[in-house]
């Protein structure tokens, strides 16, 4: 697979052939399952062999998958796992040294659109177009952040994948830029990839219809945001 190169990223397919012939990362009946191709292509980039990435909402277990498959050694959690080489464990207080990993990816829950979990504890039950405006989920968020922001090694890299939201009769809600501005606050920014989004959704005629009788627009990419702590790599 070719490293890419342009801050403009589109996929064949969610997944990629692992080194042993394997078609799949993850679990492909999980909702809301991280795009293999996204983590392999940031291990390649910002780790080495026998690093630790840490994935604190890994949910079916791709970054686990990738990270077997590039030898990496990957140290995920989520607040219902899903097998047993997940820890139980939530992202706003990760039980993990500070300064001890060496990257981290999170793909967060944009809103309420994915039941992930029946957990009450769970950030994707926090509705950022709810009558507090976002306010409980963004408060999460920023605990997600500066949990990931203390766990990552001096001059360590990490990136989140996103998306914004709209709901009809709800508006629309810049999930990707307020997560941004949020980590500004406790790292350095490095770039941003725009990753092309194929869903049902954008390959259904009556979900085009709806968007334009309706005048808005359909999600057709996530932001990746490529962020570093600063300081010097031990």
């Amino acid at each position: 697979m070719p490293i890419l190169t342009t801050t403009l990223w589109e996929f064949p397919s969610q997944h990629y052939v692992g080194s042993d012939g394997s078609r799949m990362q993850g679990d492909k009946r999980y909702i809301g399952a991280s795009p293999s191709w996204v983590v392999w292509q940031l291990l390649q980039r910002y780790t080495k062999p026998g690093d630790t990435v840490l994935d604190p909402m890994v949910g079916s277990g791709t970054t686990i998958d990738v990270c077997h498959d590039t030898g990496r050694v990957g140290i995920c959690f989520d607040l219902a796992p899903s097998r047993s080489d997940i820890r139980q464990g939530d992202a706003r207080k990760i039980n993990l040294p500070t300064a001890s990993v060496d990257f981290v990816f999170v793909d967060p829950p944009y809103s309420t659109h994915v039941d992930y979990s029946d957990n009450a504890a769970c950030i994707g039950k926090l509705d950022t177009l709810g009558d507090d405006r976002g306010r409980a989920y963004f408060q999460s968020m920023r605990q997600v952040i500066r949990e990931i922001a203390r766990t990552l090694k001096p001059g360590a890299h990490m990136g989140l994948y996103v998306s914004d939201s709209f709901r009809k009769g709800r508006g629309f809600s810049p999930i990707g830029f307020e997560l941004f501005a949020m980590m500004r606050e406790v790292l350095e920014p490095v770039d941003i990839i725009s990753v092309v989004r194929h869903n049902q959704k954008l390959e259904r005629g009556n979900w085009h219809k709806a968007a334009e009788e309706g005048n808005f627009f359909l999600r057709g990419f996530n932001y990746l945001f490529i962020m570093r702590k600063p300081g010097q790599r031990p």
